[in-house]
């Protein structure tokens, strides 16, 4: 492994080389990805961060696959199973405005361990479940494990630079988000029918879930020890060392929520990451109810939906980070603008859809936008207001699961076709709202300038890390 000087000592700092080209302006800030890495402090940060979250995922939606066989276990209809799925969603809104500016007061390494652990204790008590409401307070309380994304994007920025921001965040965000698709397959295609050999079908599902919850406690415990909160050491470390000023969480969140750019995008994710979420829910249920599907084999196929993170959110981040160095912002705004309408046509489309082999195909796609607008998201999200990056991240992700809570009741009040038909028509209106999307200093997707020093930053090589304007700088440009 190559070691890289960090340049000149600016106080503290945990490490004094780092196996990745730095940044010193941008607080030690890797400038590269080396995926097959897995050094101190930044890439070990980065497969802590995204395995935390698939994990997080996994244990989210370990029930969802088996919903089918818990309703016919406790006699209850298909809108108190979307009542459940609508709990499981929803708990994760409050958290993700909470732990936003958590995570600028106290880093994302702690908090990502806490909520882990906690999320895993009611994942093992699933099995104890005994009616519509018992089923709802449980799935709310996991579902707070999915709050976990905060922590996975905060994480991710605070270790790598702008420049390369879209592809990291979306690379954590989508293998973490992989978990949907991995939980599909192995608890409803796997682990489901192998504990079903040696039990009834109602005991296999009551039990199965403790498996998830297993791994999920001791990740939680596991990531405290081995990794780092930032490039330079741990909050507290820096802290003690005079080195970083202590952050009010408060004056963060109001410098977050005031920013009118944070709630574009907050619908904008609800239109991407809420459709994934209600799909995680849904599709399994979908496939054996509309093509008659066994448990089994509708679980396989749903998963394909999560699988496409595999590249899916990677791609949208990156082909955000190649047009921010060609276009600059307007680079951006313009994957996440085609990225949406492309997603809503294929809903469309896809309600329409009666036969078998081409709803999985078109499925393949429409998941690979999904995702593909999710990354293009959080490549604008580092640029809204840097120093409370935490607090704009924890908002925006909560739009998430705002969009599939009203999904969701879409879903439990109206018919299926109906429901992917509104689904359709809104992503269609969080697309237009890219026009409206205006960062101070950087062009927009219509109209303004990009300021003198934006446009030197972005029209440089790719090695060269974003410089984000401060005031002064940008009353100069103009």
């Amino acid at each position: 492994m190559t070691e890289v000087d960090n340049g000149q000592d600016q106080g503290y700092k945990k490490f004094k080389s780092y196996a990745l080209a730095t940044d010193p302006n941008q607080n030690d800030k890797a400038t590269e990805i080396k995926l097959c890495s897995f050094a101190r402090p930044h890439m070990r940060a980065f497969h802590c961060s995204w395995w935390s979250f698939f994990i997080a995922f996994f244990i989210w939606f370990a029930i969802a696959p088996l919903l089918s066989e818990v309703k016919d276990s406790l006699g209850i209809e298909a809108k108190d199973i979307w009542t459940s799925n609508i709990c499981s969603v929803a708990g994760t809104i409050v958290m993700r405005f909470v732990l936003g500016p958590l995570c600028d007061k106290y880093g994302a390494r702690i908090l990502m361990a806490v909520v882990l652990m906690s999320a895993s204790i009611p994942c093992a008590c699933i099995g104890l479940v005994n009616s519509t409401a018992s089923l709802s307070i449980t799935r709310f309380f996991i579902g707070l494990g999915g709050s976990a994304f905060v922590m996975c994007q905060y994480w991710s920025t605070s270790m790598f630079t702008k420049e390369i921001a879209g592809t990291a965040n979306a690379l954590v965000g989508g293998w973490g988000n992989l978990g949907g698709g991995v939980t599909q397959l192995v608890m409803g295609s796997v682990l489901f029918p192998l504990f079903k050999t040696g039990m009834s079908a109602n005991t296999a599902w009551r039990t199965v879930s403790i498996v998830p919850a297993c791994v999920a406690f001791l990740t939680g415990f596991t990531i405290l020890g081995i990794s780092d909160d930032c490039p330079k050491g741990n909050y507290k470390e820096m802290k003690e060392q005079g080195v970083m000023q202590e952050v009010s969480a408060a004056a963060s969140f109001r410098t977050g929520a005031l920013n009118l750019n944070t709630w574009l995008l907050f619908i904008q994710y609800g239109s991407c990451f809420g459709v994934e979420l209600t799909m995680n829910n849904a599709a399994a249920t979908y496939f054996k109810e509309e093509f008659g599907q066994s448990t089994e084999s509708a679980a396989a196929i749903a998963s394909i939906f999560g699988w496409m993170n595999l590249f899916a959110r990677g791609l949208g981040g990156f082909t955000s980070d190649k047009l921010n160095k060609k276009l600059g912002m307007r680079g951006r705004l313009l994957t996440q603008a085609v990225c949406l309408s492309v997603e809503a046509a294929l809903v469309l489309i896809f309600a329409e859809t009666r036969d078998l082999a081409v709803a999985i195909t078109i499925l393949v796609f429409f998941s690979a936008f999904v995702q593909a607008a999710e990354g293009s998201t959080y490549g604008i999200v580092p640029y809204v207001n840097p120093p409370a990056s935490g607090s704009i991240s924890g908002i925006v992700g909560a739009g998430g699961n705002a969009g599939a809570v009203c999904f969701g009741f879409c879903f439990r009040q109206l018919e299926t076709k109906t429901a992917f038909n509104i689904m359709g028509y809104s992503i269609f209106g969080a697309a237009a709202l890219t026009c409206l999307i205006s960062i101070k200093g950087h062009r927009g997707l219509l109209i303004g300038q990009d300021s003198a020093v934006v446009r030197a930053a972005w029209q440089q090589s790719a090695t060269t890390t974003l410089a984000v304007p401060q005031k002064d700088e940008d009353e100069e440009a103009e």
